[in-house]
């Protein structure tokens, strides 16, 4: 409690201050070259923009490129980065990229397909860093063109390679022994921005004179630390920020109470219970049984979560976790719950927990072996929406004999909580990939290939989750370019085992709601224009936002 209470007091003094820094013509009449950005980091930062390390504050698009970018948001083809052009072979195993000339390191040093090289290298040695599950082998054929062998057909292997991958120094990097823990506390990048000045409670990133696209029309981004989602609606009504992702209230009426900004809504976030899954990795608790995950699941009532504590922004969500509507073709029939049911079977429940050995005490807590289901959840302090789902869901599965506990904790303590595995549950979103496409989800979270034992990190499968049927059934998918109608088979294998599981227990869908200051700056992706996903915390894509951002009237 003393913990939040500081930082509550931290984030309205920078509110304060950023409030007193602005013109006296008002926060959303101002017109200047400097964006204020609040992400939802809640306490103090930590220096680090090691784009690899799960604990990284900024830099993936803004400080250190991909070769691509892919727009989840829209399905196209890729935008050249620090590549130009690439293909495959006849049978999917060489993927040869062309490199874009005349790039410089913001150091000086020139950019070349050695960077390229040793950046794909280190994360293939490196499992740690290897989000991706990357296997390939990189030769620099000339300064500008590389080409990335597999071991086998790995079609489904570009995106992440070409858009998810952030290209490092060589000279830079070659002095770091452990690239995953490296605090990278002053970044040499080629991207359109650099490190300003870093404090605690704040820190900015200042255009790159030098950048390969041009210096950007947007000067600098300064990057507010505030204590949670509260603070950013009242540094919303100062006009103290200009762009932020998260709940405010009446979100229905944005432009009506908040003169001179705007808000786009775009459904994204897969949010779930991430649970401590596997034992054997060694992960501890009831959670670790199935049939307490199921349990949980049949015992949410969804429609009450949503309207107490995402005004109704969120939707159904599949328990195969295919993003609705864009995966409405993939979505499996072999599936029970086609979609996660929006009311509560308590009935279905007790079924489930009764046959699995539970029984309920006096105090209606189901236990066994004298353990009572008993559960701590994990919520990033000042995450008022996640919190609230919390609250109600605690209710709710009170009604079914299970008792969970909310913890609130500063961001940083429960990522490093998430990454290490030392967690019962926690409540977070499932990230989607570089492409528009459910391979990734699966690949990034419920593969064995990017698990670690309790006490390591993982990357980012955190729930531990292993099975090899969904590890066949990546393996297959990955051969397999995207259109192919032989690849639903293996969708579905991978959705039933899903919803068998649950290592990541199914809530709602996220509307994703971010709030924009349209009056002093143009340029925002808009629902006509969604050049890139509009959420200030979606990397690489708040770069592309940043890039093109001008200030009004210029």
């Amino acid at each position: 409690m003393f913990l939040h209470k500081r930082l509550l007091l931290i984030g309205l003094s920078v509110v304060v201050a950023a409030t007193t820094a602005c013109s006296s013509s008002g926060g959303a009449a101002r017109a200047r070259d400097t964006l204020v950005v609040y992400t939802g980091q809640a306490g103090d930062y930590q220096l680090n923009f090691n784009p690899y390390a799960p604990t990284q504050i900024e830099g993936p698009g803004t400080i250190y490129e991909p070769l691509f970018f892919y727009n989840i948001a829209k399905d196209g083809p890729p935008k050249p980065m620090l590549g130009t052009e690439f293909g495959w072979n006849a049978d999917g195993t060489e993927l040869s990229v062309t490199l874009r000339d005349g790039v410089t390191w913001s150091d000086g040093e020139k950019f070349t397909a050695e960077d390229v090289k040793f950046t794909l290298d280190m994360v293939a040695k490196t499992p740690a860093v290897n989000k991706t599950g990357f296997k390939g082998t990189t030769t620099a054929v000339d300064d500008t063109h590389v080409v990335v062998k597999f071991p086998e057909p790995s079609y489904m292997d570009g995106p992440q390679v070409l858009g998810q991958l952030w290209i490092v120094p060589e000279h830079v990097w070659k002095n770091y022994a452990t690239p995953a823990t490296e605090v990278n506390a002053t970044p040499v990048g080629t991207g359109p921005f650099q490190l300003g000045e870093f404090k605690a409670q704040s820190f900015t990133l200042k255009a790159n004179p030098k950048y390969w696209g041009g210096e950007p029309a947007l000067k600098q981004v300064r990057y507010l630390s505030l204590s949670g989602n509260q603070a950013g609606v009242d540094a919303l009504k100062a006009g103290s920020i200009d762009w932020q992702t998260g709940p405010v209230p009446d979100i229905k009426d944005v432009e009506k109470n908040y003169p001179g900004y705007k808000v786009i809504t775009l459904p994204l976030n897969q949010v779930a219970l991430f649970t401590c899954s596997n034992a054997q990795l060694g992960c501890q608790g009831a959670q670790t049984d199935p049939a307490v995950r199921q349990a949980i699941y049949h015992g949410m009532n969804r429609t009450q979560i949503n309207s107490l504590a995402f005004q109704n922004t969120a939707s159904e969500m599949s328990p195969g976790y295919t993003l609705q509507p864009r995966d409405a073709s993939l979505i499996s029939g072999k599936l029970a719950d086609r979609m996660a049911p929006m009311n509560a079977d308590t009935a279905e429940s007790d079924k489930i927990l009764t046959a699995a050995g539970y029984a309920k005490g006096a105090d209606g807590i189901y236990a066994k072996d004298g353990k009572p289901l008993a559960l701590s959840v994990k919520v990033v302090a000042g995450w008022t929406d996640y919190i609230t789902a919390l609250e109600t869901l605690a209710q709710q599965l009170l009604k079914i004999g299970i008792k969970i506990t909310p913890q609130q904790l500063s961001w940083n303590e429960w990522a490093d909580a998430r990454g290490r595995g030392q967690f019962e549950l926690l409540i977070d979103s499932v990230e989607q990939g570089p492409a528009p496409d459910p391979y990734y989800t699966y690949s990034y979270f419920f593969s064995t290939a990017t698990t670690a034992p309790v006490g390591q990190a993982a990357n980012p499968n955190f729930s531990r989750y292993s099975n090899a049927t969904v590890d066949a059934a990546l393996a297959e998918l990955k051969k397999t370019d995207k259109g192919d109608p032989s690849r639903q088979q293996h969708y579905d294998a991978i959705q039933v085992e899903l919803e068998k599981s649950m290592p990541y227990i199914p809530m709602l869908t996220g509307g994703v709601p971010t709030e924009y200051n349209d009056k002093a700056f143009t340029g925002w992706p808009t629902k006509d224009d969604l050049y890139a996903f509009p959420a200030v915390w979606k990397r690489p894509d708040a770069s592309q936002v940043y890039a093109k951002l001008k200030p009004a009237g210029s």
